[in-house]
C-alpha cells in the first residue's frame, strides 16, 4: 500500500450503516456477484415483494430493484440515479455480498406495509457489517411496490448524510530464497544512468566502469561502454538498472567524484538484480513475477475485493499465485458523515491482518550462475532435486527488469520501451509456458516403450544404417549423413540411445505400430507426464501427446503410420516444456517417481505462523520395470562417458557422475533446430542432494555443441561453487570471442512432420 486510501462518498451516497450492530472479521474474499436474474413484477405480499428487492440487491441486479419502486419514488429518481447510489456503495466499501433475514411484516393500511429484515453485509475492508432495517412499501393496483428512501439502504443515511472510508494495509511481504536472500522486497532503491558527456577522463572512466560493473554484476566493462559508446558526446539519459541502497551507498562516493553517473533513490518493490541489457534481470524474474498498477479491465474486480485503484498488484509468477498471501488483509474504519462531509461518528473498525512472506526452494546464488549461463541466448533452464522435486534455479532467457513496472523508478520509461521492442517476447515463461518439440531427448521415452512391449530388450541388435526405408514413401537419414561419418552398424538398443541412432528409433516407432501396439508411444508419454501440468505453483502449459483421437481428427489415418515413427524421435506434432522434461528425467533417475515440481519451501507471517512447508508429492510412477530403468540409466551414462557417443567430448575432465541426453529437435522451418541437453547426478552426496539439469537453447543448432556445454557449466556451479570450464564460444567466462563453437558429434534432425 503505497498511501493510506480515502474513498469518500458524496452527500447523496448512500451507504452501509447503523445496521452497525456488530463486525465479524472472518471476511471470505468473492470477488463477483451472482448473474443477476431480472424479475419486474411486484407481489401480492409486502413481505414477498420484499424479498424480491432483496434477492435482486444480494444479485446485483439493480434494474430489477428499481422495477419494484413506488411510481412516486420513480418520479423522483431516475434509474441511473438509484444505480449509482448501489454501486458507488459497492465500490466504495468493498461489498461483495449480501444476506437478508425477513423478521416481520405488518399491514398496516390497504395502501401501507412495513417489513423489517436484518441484513448482512460482507466487506472485503471492514468485514461483515450486521444490523437491522425497515423497508416501507405502498399498495399499487399490480401489488406492493416498495417507498424507498436513502434510509431503506441504512437508516443513518437520512437528511443528508453519507460515509467516509479510512483504509489501510500492512506493508506487502517479501519473497526468499532458500537461504533468507530477498529475492523482491519492501525497501529503498536506487536507479542508476549514465550521461555521457558528463563523464571524466580516461582514468576517471575507467574508475567509474569498475564500479559499476561490480555494482550491477556485469561481465565485463565493455558491456556497459556499449549503451553510451554512440551517444558519448550528448546529454543523454542512459539507464543503466537498479541497486538496493545499502550497496549503492558503499560506493556512492567514488562514483560522484568521477563524474557521468546519475542517481536516484525512491522507495518501491525492490527485484535485486535488475538492469536494462537485453538478457538480464532480476533473480528468476519469470518465477518470481513483479507488480504494477491494477489494469483498466480487471479494475472493478480488484475494487470489489477491497483493492485501491492506485494498488500495486502482482502480476505474474508467485507475485500474482499467492497475492493474497504478500498483501495480507486490509483493515479499514467507516465513518459516517454529514451533508457537508464532516465526521459524525465512527461507525465500524477493522485491523489489518499481517502478510505471509514466500520462502522459495530457490537458491539464488546458483539461479544467478543459470541465468549467466544462457544469458546470450533465448532458452530456458531448469534444476531441481532428483528426489523430491524442489526447484533450485528456474530461468527462461531473455530476461526482463521486473524493477520497471514501477511508475515511481526514473528508468521505467525508457526500460518499459526496449521490453515492448524486444522481437525475443521476454516476459514469456519458457521454462512453464513455452512449448517444443522434444528431439532426441524423447527417445528416452520410446526406448522405455519398446522395452515394456516385450518386443525388445536391451540387448536387442539392429542394424543402424545412414538411410531408412522401411516406411513405403519415405527415406529418413541418419544425423551421421550430412556431417559425412560412417555408419553406427550392428547396436544394441542401449547402444541406440547411446549413440542417438534415428534409424532404430524410427524402426522401433513403426515396428510398434504394425503390431497393433498404436497408442504405446503416446501412452508411455502420457505416463511420463507429458501432455498435461506439472502443478506447479505458477502458470505453466500443459502440453500436447499427439494420442490415437487426436490423429484421426487433425492429421488423418492415412498418416498415422508416418507420424508414429516421427513421434519416436520426438517430432511429430508433440509439444513439451522443459519444466515437464525436467520432471521425467528426474523420475527416470530416481527409480521411476514422478515428484510434483515446487517451488515454495515455506509460508509463513511475521509472527512464525506458517501456512504451508514444503513436502514431496509423488504424483505417479512411470510403468517402467527396475530392470528396464536401469538399461536406460546406463544408455544416459554412456552418452557422456563412451567415447564415440554424442556428448562424451563436453564432459571430459568432469569428475561427475551424471546421466544425460542430447537433442536436436527441428521446428519445422528453415530455421536452425532447437538444442536440447537433459540429465541427472549419482553423486549421492549428504552435502549436495543429487540434481536434474534441463537445458534448452532456442533456433541455435546441434544440443552437443550448444546445449551440452551449459548444462556442464550449471553442475560445475552447483557442485563446485562456480563455473570452471569455458564455452567454445569463449575468450573467457561471460565474453564471447566468436559466435560459432567448435562442432561435436550430435545427430542433425531430419526432415519431420512440422511442428503446430
Amino acid at each position: 500500500m503505497r498511501r493510506p486510501a480515502i474513498m469518500i462518498f458524496l452527500s447523496f451516497v448512500v451507504g452501509a450503516c447503523s445496521f452497525f450492530g456488530s463486525v465479524s472479521p472472518t471476511l471470505e474474499t468473492t470477488p463477483t456477484l451472482p448473474d443477476p436474474v431480472l424479475t419486474t413484477i411486484p407481489a401480492p405480499n409486502p413481505d414477498d415483494t420484499a424479498r424480491l428487492f432483496l434477492d435482486a440487491w444480494k444479485a446485483g441486479d439493480y434494474p430489477a430493484m428499481y422495477a419494484l419502486l413506488s411510481p412516486l419514488t420513480q418520479d423522483g429518481l431516475s434509474q441511473e440515479m438509484f444505480t449509482a447510489r448501489y454501486d458507488e456503495i459497492r465500490r466504495s466499501i468493498a461489498l461483495n455480498d449480501i444476506d437478508y433475514q425477513i423478521i416481520s411484516s405488518l399491514v398496516i393500511s390497504p395502501q401501507e406495509a412495513e417489513v423489517r429484515f436484518r441484513a448482512t453485509l460482507h466487506s472485503a475492508v471492514i468485514g461483515d457489517i450486521t444490523g437491522e432495517n425497515r423497508m416501507d412499501l405502498k399498495r399499487e393496483e399490480a401489488g406492493w411496490t416498495v417507498a424507498w428512501t436513502d434510509a431503506t439502504i441504512l437508516p443513518d443515511l437520512a437528511d443528508g448524510n453519507g460515509l467516509r472510508l479510512y483504509q489501510y494495509a500492512p506493508t506487502r511481504a517479501n519473497i526468499y530464497d532458500r537461504n533468507g536472500l530477498a529475492l523482491a522486497a519492501q525497501t529503498n532503491a536506487v536507479a542508476l544512468a549514465i550521461v555521457p558527456n558528463r563523464i571524466g577522463e580516461e582514468g576517471a572512466e575507467e574508475v567509474m566502469l569498475n564500479t559499476l560493473r561490480r555494482l550491477l554484476d556485469v561481465a565485463s566493462n565493455d558491456d556497459i561502454r556499449f549503451l553510451y559508446e554512440p551517444f558519448r558526446e550528448t546529454d543523454f539519459y542512459i539507464p543503466l538498472g537498479e541497486v538496493a541502497y545499502e550497496d549503492f551507498r558503499l560506493v556512492e562516493d567514488v562514483l560522484g567524484s568521477v563524474g557521468g553517473v546519475q542517481w536516484q533513490m525512491y522507495s518501491t518493490r525492490y527485484y535485486p538484480g535488475g538492469g536494462l541489457t537485453p538478457y538480464s534481470g532480476g533473480y528468476a524474474p519469470h518465477a518470481v513475477g513483479y507488480v504494477s498498477q491494477v489494469r483498466e479491465e480487471f479494475l472493478e474486480d480488484y475494487l470489489e475485493r477491497g483493492y485501491l485503484r492506485d494498488e500495486y498488484v502482482g502480476q505474474i509468477g508467485l507475485e500474482f499465485a499467492y497475492e493474497t498471501e504478500l498483501r495480507g488483509r486490509p483493515g479499514g474504519t467507516l465513518y459516517l458523515t454529514d451533508s457537508n462531509g464532516q465526521d459524525i461518528r465512527q461507525l465500524t473498525t477493522k485491523d489489518s491482518e499481517p502478510p505471509y512472506a514466500i520462502y522459495t526452494t530457490l537458491d539464488r546464488e546458483l539461479q544467478n550462475h543459470v541465468q549467466q549461463s544462457i544469458e546470450n541466448f533465448a532458452g530456458a533452464v531448469v534444476v531441481l532435486e532428483r528426489d523430491t522435486g524442489a526447484i533450485l534455479a528456474i530461468a527462461s532467457s531473455p530476461g526482463f527488469d521486473p524493477n520497471l513496472f514501477d511508475t515511481d523508478n526514473p528508468n521505467f520509461s525508457y526500460g518499459l520501451s526496449e521490453l515492448s521492442e524486444n522481437p525475443h517476447q521476454a516476459l514469456l515463461n519458457r521454462a512453464t509456458l513455452g512449448l517444443y518439440p522434444a528431439g532426441s531427448i524423447f527417445k528416452i521415452i520410446t526406448m522405455a516403450a519398446a522395452l515394456e512391449s516385450g518386443h525388445y530388450e536391451p540387448d536387442t541388435v539392429y542394424n543402424c544404417g545412414l538411410e531408412f526405408r522401411e516406411l513405403p514413401g519415405w527415406v529418413g537419414y541418419d544425423w551421421r549423413y550430412e556431417k559425412e561419418r560412417p555408419a553406427a552398424g550392428e547396436i544394441t538398443l542401449i547402444q541406440g540411445l547411446e549413440k542417438s541412432c534415428n534409424p532404430y528409433f524410427w524402426h522401433i516407432g513403426l515396428d510398434l505400430y504394425n503390431e497393433g501396439l498404436t497408442t504405446a508411444l503416446p501412452d508411455m508419454a502420457k505416463a511420463f507426464g507429458l501432455g498435461q501440468l506439472t502443478a506447479i505453483e505458477i502458470d505453466e502449459a500443459p502440453g500436447l501427446v499427439p494420442d490415437a483421437e487426436w490423429k484421426l481428427d487433425q492429421i488423418g489415418e492415412e498418416w498415422a503410420a508416418r507420424d508414429a515413427v516421427q513421434l519416436a524421435i520426438g517430432q511429430s506434432y508433440l509439444q513439451v516444456t522443459p519444466l515437464q522434461v525436467a520432471r521425467f528425467v528426474a523420475a527416470v533417475g530416481n527409480g521411476g517417481t514422478l515428484y510434483r515440481p515446487q517451488i515454495v519451501r515455506r509460508v509463513q507471517n511475521a509472527e512464525g505462523e506458517v501456512l504451508h512447508e514444503f513436502q514431496p508429492e509423488i504424483q505417479g510412477q512411470l510403468p517402467v520395470s527396475s530392470d528396464n530403468l536401469e538399461a536406460i540409466h546406463q544408455a544416459m551414462v554412456n552418452v557422456v562417458r563412451d567415447l564415440n557417443a554424442t556428448a562424451y567430448r563436453r564432459f571430459l575432465g568432469l569428475n561427475i557422475n551424471l546421466a544425460g541426453k542430447t537433442g536436436t529437435a527441428s521446428t519445422g522451418d528453415f530455421s536452425d533446430p532447437h538444442a536440447w541437453f537433459v540429465g541427472y547426478t549419482f553423486e549421492e552426496r549428504d552435502d549436495k542432494p543429487d540434481i536434474v539439469v534441463v537445458v534448452l537453447v532456442e533456433y541455435q543448432g546441434e544440443g552437443s555443441e550448444w546445449a551440452a556445454p551449459v548444462f556442464r557449466r550449471i553442475i560445475e556451479a552447483y557442485f563446485k561453487g562456480r563455473p570452471q570450464s569455458l564455452y567454445p564460444w569463449e575468450s573467457r567466462i561471460r565474453v564471447l570471442k566468436t559466435p560459432t563453437p567448435t562442432p561435436g558429434p550430435e545427430e542433425p534432425e531430419v526432415e519431420g512432420t512440422p511442428s503446430p
